[in-house]
């Protein structure tokens, strides 16, 4: 979804232009992106870390 069309409900403008404060909160909590902030491509990264650690522990623990 995009702010694009939509209408801010207490200053009846495009919440894209940002007008007042609720417009801004509003554009900010749609532009956020990924999870606590972090980009989608960096979570795949730690992901892709975190199994390869995984991976590792497993092999030299023998099982």
């Amino acid at each position: 979804m995009s702010c694009e069309h939509l209408v801010c409900a207490q200053c009846a403008h495009p919440v894209i232009e940002g007008r007042c404060p609720l417009c801004r909160a509003a554009r900010e909590r749609m532009h956020q992106h990924g999870f606590a902030g972090l980009s989608p491509a960096l979570i795949a990264l730690l992901l892709v870390v975190l199994l390869f650690a995984t991976l590792a522990v497993k092999h030299l623990s023998g099982l």
